[in-house]
């Protein structure tokens, strides 16, 4: 508990150094969509427009949609061998290959103890992180065997944002920015001023507050402002120090020069 009250204190005292982060524009790509998803290391593009979510490959295009489930909360290609696709309403998720053919449902409203989730993200293996409602917690599902492995501290406000890679997962709440290893312990927590989503890369985090963006590499307390051009921001994501932000129906590529 002390090392994580440190930890806590030492992010509070070092939010927002002097120094920032530059970026080099790349190029801009036109673009109608109503969700950008992700852009993997060899240049395919995911999107959602409508009911369908979209993966524009270099070689081929494919898409996916559901009528039965309707509209689409949310989609997670960090392993793009098993992308998840969030149906809030149906209270289901939807896990598909890299063709974008489904390979695995979950119906939460089947399983007991049932679970009324707002918010998913990858794990590793067969698991998916999941935010329950009811209980405040989240947790670590393992779909195949239908048991939660991890589960962590219920927290106290509302939950805005979760990404994860294999190792970790972030939390962002009204009130504070969680970071859980893969047995659902706490190693971070720091107060959210503001922000009001997180996007993870390579264990580091880009987070937004107001029309900024900010850097938080991994086992550093440093936030550290990132220097852009001034933009709308609809919304963001990163792969590898590439940083891509999308506006009104463009999609802008930056180079992160990251020291």
């Amino acid at each position: 508990m002390k090392s994580l009250l440190y930890i806590s204190f030492l992010f509070s005292i070092a939010l927002f150094s002097q120094e920032r982060i530059t970026t080099e524009i790349v190029g801009t790509i036109p673009l109608k969509a109503d969700q950008i998803i992700h852009i993997d290391n060899f240049g395919a593009l995911f999107h959602i427009v409508g009911n369908t979510l979209y993966k524009k490959d270099p070689n081929q295009n494919y898409s996916y949609s559901n009528v039965q489930l309707g509209t689409i909360t949310s989609a997670n290609p960090f392993n793009t061998l098993k992308i998840n696709l969030f149906y809030k309403n149906f209270n289901t998720v939807l896990i598909l290959d890299n063709r974008l053919s489904e390979i695995y449902k979950i119906d939460f409203n089947a399983i007991q103890p049932y679970k009324n989730i707002t918010h998913i993200a990858t794990g590793s293996d067969n698991t998916i992180w999941i935010f329950n409602q009811d209980t405040q917690h989240l947790e670590l599902f393992d779909y195949k065997t239908n048991k939660t492995r991890a589960t962590t501290m219920p927290v106290g406000s509302k939950v805005l944002a979760l990404t994860s890679n294999y190792n970790y997962s972030w939390l962002l709440t009204e009130k504070f920015l969680y970071t859980y290893n893969y047995f659902g312990s706490t190693i971070a927590k720091i107060k959210n001023d503001g922000y009001s989503q997180i996007v993870e890369d390579n264990g580091n985090l880009i987070i937004q507050r107001d029309q900024k963006l900010y850097f938080l590499a991994k086992d550093t307390p440093q936030l550290i402002p990132i220097h852009l051009p001034e933009l709308l921001i609809k919304q963001f994501l990163v792969t590898n120090e590439s940083l891509y932000i999308y506006t009104d129906e463009t999609l802008h590529q930056f180079q992160l020069k990251i020291r």
